[in-house]
């Protein structure tokens, strides 16, 4: 294909007013356009018929000490590939020129695009495994440097690289997540050589006082990038010994949270399900918790709050001050609590929650149910008031920890026992609150 066809292909890739010479960053690849045409002849097509040719031009390539191959010694040597296939293998890296045919030799030599070709991909081969892609790139670098032709795409690389590797060592850092950090460590651990020979390079490429101002700014960052990933060693391992301090030891069995977790994350979904079956039948109920304020606080969380950020808020109309001769005084409603306190004063013998609490609705009995806490309150008496008489009144709340069943007055179950009368000199103190003593709330 000729230069001026490919352009016009290029050309078909740009919007209308603008052309391949306009593009700064084409002209090195249109320049290099004969070694690109050598890639996708190599690259074009099915992977297998892609891993054919690279066979037959590597192994053509290999045999360094009579490089000429002559048709017969193809044939035998490729005797394990369709003769046929073979030929048109042959035949297509002679066209697109990764071989060359000697008319008066009559023999196939790989030409010098197709032995760069060769050379790239025979370093790219070497480097496979995890961590070695930034080992690939700073080979290509000190391949550079070694020459006196450092490239400022491959500075580009590896700068790049250091930063991607950088984010994901301070994001698993972050995330608290053991086996995140593990896995991170490793990873640093297998490219630590790397960028110590990285070290080592951009060194030797920073004291050239040949290199363009834009060049050394950039290794300038590539010895800063790579100072950080030094350090970020002792990182990993302040925060392996924080997890060591935090990690759970099973008893005496050896075992840890952590060996809990790796033999989790080893079973696939169904094994998970399968253990999680019939494991949390029940909804596990906190007696610590009381009911009542974790209602109103859900209820502010899920109602109040919303209504608050839709509330307009403005100033009222200008009106004038309210005469008053009086200051008003707020007056609090005791009713319900001064009617519990009549009927517990009343109270001959000992009475079961259960029957005695259930009043009305749900929020009444919940209420009545909360003053019982404050029986015993020693504190009760230096006051004065329907909640002080309350708490005063000779009675003991005694819990079995266990639930009875109401299923009346909005109450379905309530915590199981009874009210009973003490002496009247008993001394308050001997009386601890409800609330200390792991009182439950009805249930709704």
């Amino acid at each position: 294909m000729s230069a001026s066809a490919s352009d016009d292909g290029l050309q078909d890739f740009l919007r209308p007013g603008l052309l391949v010479n306009d593009i700064p960053a084409l002209f090195g690849l249109r320049k290099a356009r004969e070694l690109l045409r050598a890639f996708s002849t190599l690259f074009h097509g099915g992977e297998d018929a892609v891993m054919v040719r690279l066979l037959v031009l590597r192994t053509i390539g290999e045999r360094g000490a009579a490089p000429d191959w002559s048709p017969q010694e193809l044939r035998e040597h490729f005797a394990y590939v369709d003769a046929t296939k073979l030929d048109t293998v042959l035949g297509r890296l002679r066209e697109n020129g990764l071989l060359t045919w000697d008319g008066e030799t009559q023999r196939y030599r790989v030409s010098p695009v197709g032995r760069q070709a060769l050379s790239a991909l025979g370093l790219l081969l070497q480097f496979q495994g995890d961590g070695d892609e930034l080992a690939y790139v700073t080979s290509q670098l000190a391949a550079g440097e070694a020459t006196g032709r450092v490239g400022s795409d491959d500075l580009q690389h590896l700068l790049s690289r250091l930063n991607e590797l950088r984010d994901d060592f301070d994001r698993a850092v972050l995330s608290g997540s053991e086996h995140r950090i593990r896995a991170a460590a490793a990873t640093l651990k297998s490219v630590w050589r790397w960028v110590e020979k990285g070290t080592q390079i951009v060194k030797l490429i920073a004291q050239d006082e040949e290199l363009d101002p834009a060049t050394h700014r950039v290794a300038q960052q590539i010895g800063r990038a790579q100072s950080a990933m030094l350090r970020q060693a002792s990182v990993f391992q302040r925060a392996l010994n924080q997890l060591d301090r935090h990690r759970v030891h099973l008893g005496g069995s050896g075992l840890s949270s952590s060996d809990v977790n790796q033999w989790l994350r080893a079973l696939n979904a169904d094994q998970l399900a399968a253990l999680g079956r019939d494991v949390i039948a029940e909804r596990l109920a906190p007696a610590f918790v009381l009911g009542d304020i974790a209602l109103d606080v859900a209820d502010f969380e899920l109602v109040e709050r919303e209504r608050e950020v839709g509330v307009v808020e403005t100033l009222p109309e200008a009106r004038g001050a309210p005469e008053q001769t009086t200051a008003p005084i707020a007056s609090n409603d005791y009713a319900l609590a001064q009617d519990w306190q009549a009927q517990l004063a009343a109270l001959v013998d000992a009475g079961s929650l259960a029957d005695l609490v259930p009043s009305d609705d749900f929020a009444t009995s919940a209420y009545r149910l909360s003053l019982l806490g404050l029986l015993g309150d020693p504190a009760a008496h230096s006051r004065d008031g329907a909640l002080a008489e309350l708490a005063r009144l000779p009675l003991q709340l005694e819990l079995s920890g266990a639930l009875a069943e109401v299923n009346g007055a909005g109450v379905a179950r309530i915590s199981a026992g009874r009210l009973r009368r003490v002496a009247s000199d008993l001394s308050p103190d001997t009386a601890a609150p409800a609330r200390d003593r792991g009182e439950e709330p009805p249930h709704e």
